[in-house]
Formats: C-alpha cells, structure tokens, sequence
C-alpha cells in the first residue's frame, strides 16, 4: 500500500480573470502590400484581415506578456504574491534558455512560482490552460497565471505572398484558480505529426548559423491543405469538446475558436452548424494571426466590448503548426 498522502487540490478550475496587450503600432494591409504582388481586396477576401499589430523594439515578448498579465491578476481579485505557476505559450521567444516564463515571473512580483514555456504553436493556450487546470486540481499551486504571446513580425517573410499578411503580435493572459463546479471542461488535444511539414520554420537556426542559408528564418505554410484540415477536422474535435462537456451547440453561448482565418472561422461556424444565438469571435479582422495569443485576446476584447459576459459558456479550440489541437468548453470569467 502506498504511504503517499493524496493531493489536497480544489475539487475544480476555472478561468478567473482575462488581460490583454496589442502593440501600439497599428499596420493596415496597404503597408503589407509595399513588399508583395496582391491587393487589398485579396487580402481580404482570403482572410478576413485589414489590420495587424506589430511590435516596437520596446515591446518585447516579455514586456507584452507582463502588461497583459498585469490586466489578469487585477481582473482576478488576487495578488501576484497568489501565484503558484507561470506558463507561457510562445514560438517566439529566440533564446533556448531559461524560459521567459521565469522572467516574466519575477518582473509581476509572483515570488517562486513554478515557469515554463510550452511550444505548441496556435494550440498552446489550450495546451497551457489544460496544464494549469490540472495544477490547481491536483494542488501543486492555488492559481496559475497561463500567457499566450507571440512576435510573429520577427518570423514574417514579407516576401511571401501566402504568408507575408497573415501575421501579427500580441499578448494574452488569463488567470486559472479554484472553482466548486466544473467550469473547464475536459479537453480535446493532440497531434498529426505526419503533417508537421504544412506549417513550419523555413530554416533551421543551426542551418542559420553556419552559413548554409543567408535569409533569416520565417514561418511558412501550405495554405490550402492547413484550410481543409482546419475546416473538416477540427469541426470534428470542436464538437468532440462539446460532447465531452455535456453542451449542446443550443447551449452555448460564445465561440471562441483560434484566430487564424475569417474563413476558416465562418466554415467551422457553418459545419458546427452554430445557432445565430452564438457569439462568434472575429478578432482576426484588426488583430491579425497570433498564434498562441489568438484565443485569450478574443476572449478579452468579447467581454470587454460586452459581446460576451461573464458566466457565458464558451468553446475555445486552437490549432496550428505541429499539426497541433486543443479544443475545450470554459465558462467565461
């Protein structure tokens, strides 16, 4: 028999308060089409999207996921003393080590919580928000701070017509803690590695390194075949997340997907066959593709424009480079 006391954590975990930060510098499609053949109208028409932020050389991963993490902790009611875990989700943070999760820590005043980064590309808030959910359960910490944060502007090759108007920056924080009722539902994750080669880094940094290649590297992707798998796969696991939850799309009130691509959004909409009743976040339209970001900075602009409110029941599902998928039910802080 084993002598191992089991854990004291809470009995459930829910999103308790939700901050956001977008750079100051506003970037319209006009500004994207100086370095590509396209037009706005095309632009427009394939994704949905007429502006972008992009960060200044002051607002740093770490500068952005701490003013967005600022914004969670107060919306939370807790002090940054409560916190027990920092978990950042990002693809670009550009050094190995240490994590920028412990610097971000110790820049809010959190004390010695314990940080990491996680890379799972457009899913990684789900994947982080999953983690942090079984922290607060199983006891290891009482609140966890969990961050999407992306520079995509510094992996952008505005040279590429498919990818060049895609991307832009952000930071996305929500606060996770203890809850009497299940308030985040079981998640729907996992892999297909065997198309990790539709999103990728166009070079390896080592490959960079030694001179093999001369262009800094970049995110590229195939941009028809991550659609057909956004659209007919990840409908799939969306209602999967639905079932799992116990809801009925009649029941939900907010939807919340990754912010990749209007269309992608509207023909998940149209397969989920989601009632008008929904909320649907459109935040790609002047926020652009931010990756892990995406889905906490939807979040927080819906409640703050009074699109959606608190106790609203919503479906988040992320999904991206690895290929990579998250999807889960959460009522809304």
């Amino acid at each position: 028999m084993s002598k191992i006391k089991p854990s004291k954590g809470a009995p459930y975990a829910r999103i308790m308060g939700v901050g956001g930060y977008r750079p100051t510098r506003v970037v319209p499609n006009e500004v994207i089409l100086e370095t590509i053949d396209s037009s706005d109208e095309w632009i427009r028409s394939r994704s949905g999207i007429t502006s972008r932020h992009w960060a200044s050389p002051e607002e740093t991963v770490a500068a952005m996921s701490i003013e967005a993490s600022g914004k969670a902790i107060a919306d939370a009611g807790i002090t940054p003393e409560q916190i027990g875990g920092v978990i950042v989700a990002t693809v670009s943070h550009f050094k190995q080590t240490p994590a920028i999760a412990t610097e971000i820590a110790d820049a809010i005043g959190a004390g010695k919580p314990a940080a990491f980064d996680i890379s799972a590309g457009c899913a990684g808030f789900g994947y982080g928000l999953t983690l942090a959910k079984g922290m607060v359960v199983e006891g290891s910490a009482e609140y966890v701070l969990v961050i999407g944060v992306e520079r995509l502007s510094d992996l952008t090759d505005l040279e590429d017509r498919a990818t060049a108007f895609l991307f832009g920056d952000g930071a996305g924080a929500v606060v996770v803690g203890p809850a009497k009722e299940p308030m985040i539902g079981p998640t729907i994750w996992g892999s297909e590695g065997d198309k990790s080669d539709t999103i990728k880094q166009t070079v390896s940094w080592d490959a960079y390194r030694d001179g093999t290649v001369e262009k800094f590297p970049a995110i590229t992707q195939e941009g028809q075949a991550v659609f057909r798998w956004a659209v007919f796969e990840m409908a799939k696991v969306a209602q999967q997340a639905l079932d799992a939850a116990g809801i009925t799309s009649a029941e939900l009130d907010v939807f919340i997907p990754h912010q990749a691509n209007m269309r992608i959004i509207d023909s998940m909409v149209k397969t989920l066959k989601l009632p008008d009743s929904v909320t649907v976040a459109r935040d790609v339209e002047t926020t652009g593709n931010t990756s892990a970001a995406s889905i906490p900075l939807a979040m927080e602009r819906l409640l703050a424009t009074g699109q959606a409110k608190s106790g609203d029941t919503a479906l988040v599902i992320g999904f991206g480079a690895g290929l990579v998928y998250a999807a889960t039910v959460v009522t809304l802080p």
